[in-house]
C-alpha cells in the first residue's frame, strides 16, 4: 500500500496539470458555446464514421460508440487519448529509434518443407505468424511442461547457477519474497562474476509489489534494471502494458508460461487458494527468438543496447541434436494490425476435428474468437475452458461468467478449479498443435498488451499438457445450462458488463 500512495502522490501533479489545461480551455471556449456545441455534434458524427470503417473487435466498436453518444466532447477526448492505436506512436517511436535487430539466417525452407509434408494446413498457419511477426519457426530439441509454478521455480535456480555470459529477465510482476529474493541473490553473484545481467518489469503490473527504490537496489548491485512504460502521465499508452514473461539464461535455456516472480505464482503463501499456474523451458536453437523479444524491448525502452554476440545461437553439440516436433516462439503487439493470438486460436478452433481445450483464468473474448468457440463447439468438436474457482478480481470474474450462457448452449463445456485459482494460459488441440505463454482469452490480453507465446506442433509437451489438464479437470467442478440461468436483474447487469469488458 505505501508503494501505491507514493506512486500515486507522485502521479498527482501530471494529473492535476492536465486538468487544470481542460479547465481553461472549457472556459475559454465558453462565450462560443452555441457554435462550439454545432460543431462538436458533426465530429461526433464523424467520429463514429470513422470508428465503423476501422478494423477493430465490435465490441470495441460498441463500448466507443456508447461512449461518443453518451458524452460527445469528453468521449471523444477519451477515445483520442485511450481507444485510438495512433496513441500507441510513442511506443512505435521508441521500437524504430531502438534500429532493427540484425536479422537471423531463415533457415526455414527445409524446416517448413517437412512440416508441410507433415501437416500442410499447419505449415499454412506456421508461414502466417512468421509474416506476421517476423519470428522464425525452430526444430523443438528439449522443451519441458512445468504442470505448477512450484515445479518450474527449482529448475530456474538450477540453470541461472550455470550462467556465463548472460542472465535476461522479464516480467509483469516482481514483488520480494521467497521467489524474487532467492533468484536475485544469484544474479547478484553471476554480476558479480561478470554475467551481462539485465531485468525489465512492467511498471503499472508491479506498481504494488515494486519500486524505484528496489529497482535501484539491484542497479547497486551491478544488476541492468529498467521498467516499461514507467506510469508518470495518465496518458494514451496507459493501457499498453508488458504482460510478457521470460528469463533467457546464455541463449541456450529459456524459460516461459504464466508464471510471475511473486510467491504465490509458486504456492509459497495463498493469496486465492491453490494456485495453478503452468510454464515451460526451452533449450537449443528454439531459445533465440526469446533472446531476440526481450533485446528488441531492452534496446527500446531501457537504452544500453545488448551486445550483438548476445544474438547470435550458441555452438551446436557436436552429437546431432534430438528431433521433438516444432515451435514457434513470437510476441503479440499493440502496435501491429493484427492480433496474432486472438487470430491463432480462432484459426486452431477451425482446424480442430477432434477436441480443443483451454486454460485462461479469464474469459471475455470478442466477437470474433467467441464465435468461432461456437462454431466448433456446433461442428462436434469437444471444446473444453478450465477457468478459476477462486477468482483475484471479483467483479472480472462476474464479467468472465457473463459468457458462460452462449458458450454453454452452444456445447462449450466450462469447469471451474474448485481448490484456487487459474492462472495458466494455454491451450491442446486434437494431440498435434497447442500453446502455452501468457495470453488470456480476454480483451486487454489478446489487442491491447504486449503478450509472448509459443506454438508447439507434434511435440511431447503436447502429451504432458493434455494429461495435466485431464488431472485439473478432476478437480474442478463443471458448469452448466442450468446452474448458469439468470433472472431479469442479472441478464441486465451481464448486458451491462459485456460493454465494458474491452476495458477489464
Amino acid at each position: 500500500m505505501k508503494k501505491i500512495l507514493r506512486r500515486i502522490f507522485t502521479v498527482i501533479p501530471a494529473v492535476a496539470l492536465q486538468i487544470l489545461w481542460l479547465y481553461i480551455l472549457f472556459d475559454w471556449l465558453a462565450p462560443w458555446a452555441p457554435l462550439f456545441g454545432f460543431a462538436l455534434s458533426i465530429l461526433s458524427f464523424l467520429f463514429v464514421l470513422y470508428l465503423l470503417t476501422k478494423r477493430e473487435e465490435s465490441t470495441y466498436k460498441v463500448l466507443w460508440l456508447l461512449v461518443i453518444f453518451s458524452f460527445p466532447l469528453p468521449g471523444a477526448l477519451l477515445y483520442l487519448i485511450f481507444g485510438n492505436k495512433r496513441t500507441t506512436r510513442p511506443l512505435q517511436k521508441k521500437l524504430s529509434a531502438a534500429g532493427p535487430l540484425p536479422a537471423p539466417a531463415d533457415s526455414t525452407g527445409p524446416l517448413y518443407s517437412a512440416l508441410s509434408a507433415e501437416n500442410r494446413r499447419m505449415c499454412e498457419t506456421f508461414r502466417w505468424i512468421q509474416n506476421k511477426t517476423g519470428f522464425l519457426p525452430q526444430i523443438n530439441r528439449d522443451a519441458r511442461y512445468y504442470p505448477l509454478g512450484d515445479e518450474m521455480f527449482p529448475d530456474m535456480l538450477k540453470e541461472l547457477e550455470k550462467a556465463q555470459r548472460f542472465v535476461f529477465v522479464e516480467y509483469f510482476i516482481i514483488q520480494g519474497g521467497h521467489m524474487w529474493d532467492s533468484i536475485t541473490e544469484i544474479l547478484a553473484r553471476k554480476a558479480a562474476q561478470g554475467v551481462d545481467v539485465r531485468v525489465l518489469y512492467d511498471d503499472l503490473g508491479s506498481i504494488s509489489t515494486y519500486s524505484e527504490m528496489e529497482a535501484r537496489s539491484l542497479r547497486k548491485k551491478g544488476i541492468r534494471c529498467a521498467s516499461f512504460n514507467p506510469l508518470v502521465f495518465v496518458k494514451g499508452t496507459l493501457n499498453c502494458r508488458d504482460h510478457r514473461k521470460m528469463m533467457i539464461i546464455d541463449g541456450r535455456v529459456a524459460f516461459s508460461g504464466g508464471v510471475n516472480l511473486a510467491d504465490e505464482y509458486i504456492n509459497h503463501i495463498e493469496k486465492y487458494g491453490h494456485w495453478k499456474d503452468i510454464g515451460f523451458r526451452l533449450t537449443g536453437e528454439a531459445v533465440q527468438n526469446y533472446t531476440r523479444m526481450f533485446a528488441e524491448f531492452w534496446d527500446a525502452f531501457a537504452g544500453d543496447p545488448i551486445p550483438p554476440q548476445f544474438l547470435e545461437s550458441p555452438a551446436a553439440d557436436a552429437e546431432p541434436p534430438k528431433q521433438d516436433g516444432y515451435v514457434l516462439s513470437y510476441y503479440d503487439s499493440p502496435l501491429r494490425a493484427d492480433a496474432v493470438s486472438n487470430e491463432l486460436y480462432i484459426d486452431l478452433l477451425s482446424q480442430a476435428e477432434d477436441y480443443a481445450w483451454f486454460y485462461t483464468p479469464y474469459l471475455m473474448p470478442g466477437d470474433a474468437l467467441l464465435d468461432a468457440f461456437v462454431r466448433a463447439a456446433g461442428r462436434g468438436v469437444d471444446v473444453r475452458i478450465i477457468m478459476p474457482g477462486i477468482p483475484d478480481k471479483k467483479l472480472v470474474y462476474r464479467m468472465s461468467r457473463s459468457f458462460y450462457p452462449v458458450l454453454l448452449e452452444a456445447g462449450v463445456k466450462i469447469y471451474e478449479y474448485t481448490p484456487g485459482f487459474v492462472h495458466a494460459k494455454g491451450c491442446v488441440v486434437d494431440d498435434t498443435v497447442g500453446t502455452v505463454g501468457t495470453v488470456n482469452l480476454d480483451y486487454r490480453s489478446l489487442f491491447l498488451h504486449f503478450e509472448n507465446n509459443s506454438l508447439f506442433f507434434a511435440s511431447s509437451l503436447l502429451r504432458e499438457l493434455k494429461a495435466d489438464y485431464l488431472a485439473t479437470q478432476e478437480k474442478c467442478r463443471e458448469r452448466t445450462p442450468e446452474n448458469v440461468k439468470t433472472n431479469l436483474a442479472k441478464w441486465i447487469l451481464d448486458g451491462v458488463l459485456r460493454i465494458f469488458a474491452p476495458l477489464c
